[in-house]
């Protein structure tokens, strides 16, 4: 049964990796419903978020496809229950509507909108919500001679997940090239490369 997935996937900052991570959807006829990346808690690893309705064996199979990539160090894929998540949305509204109808200010009021911008000529309001709560309100407006609207990605945290640095951490605790090594001829040269 296909349901709403959000994978969130660790990478390393590279020229083309969106690209191949594309790729992977395109070739599995996979509809990206969202896309976001953004700098992580660590430096220099950048995390993607992605947003896909598909059945769970498919998203489990292409976790390890997304995993086999060099510059991916981990993915994760979760439900909306398991992940605490939001969007932004912008709406521009007549300036001349708002000031003349009270009852747009209380819709603007209950949604939690706040003014970004206002001009003689229109308005922009900014929301963050869910995808719901942001539908909702654009429904509203639209009554209201809404003029423009445009809605960001999805942005999400793993509510189980200590993220990704403790992992990082620990890596670069267990990394063998920073162990010395320890040869047992190096004391004994002399006695070794004499001819």
């Amino acid at each position: 049964m296909k349901q709403e997935y959000t994978l969130t996937i660790y990478t390393e900052n590279q020229v083309g990796l969106i690209n191949k991570i594309a790729i992977m959807f395109s070739r599995r006829k996979i509809n990206l419903e969202s896309l976001n990346t953004s700098p992580s808690e660590i430096e220099n690893i950048y995390r993607f978020t992605l947003v896909v309705i598909e059945a769970e064996s498919v998203v489990k199979n292409l976790v390890r496809q997304l995993e086999k990539i060099i510059d991916v160090f981990k993915v994760y894929y979760n439900t909306n229950d398991e992940i605490i998540w939001q969007q932004m949305a912008l709406y521009k509204v007549p300036t001349s509507v708002i000031m003349k109808d009270v009852k747009v200010e209380r819709l603007l009021r209950e949604f939690g909108a706040k003014a970004v911008v206002i001009r003689d000529d229109y308005t922009v309001f900014e929301t963050t919500g869910q995808e719901l709560e942001i539908g909702n309100l654009l429904i509203e407006l639209a009554k209201y001679g809404l003029i423009e609207f445009v809605r960001s990605s999805r942005i999400a945290i793993i509510k189980s997940s200590e993220g990704v640095h403790k992992k990082v951490l620990d890596m670069e605790k267990n990394d063998p090239t920073k162990k010395p090594i320890n040869n047992e001829f190096l004391n004994h040269k002399s006695m070794i490369f004499e001819m």
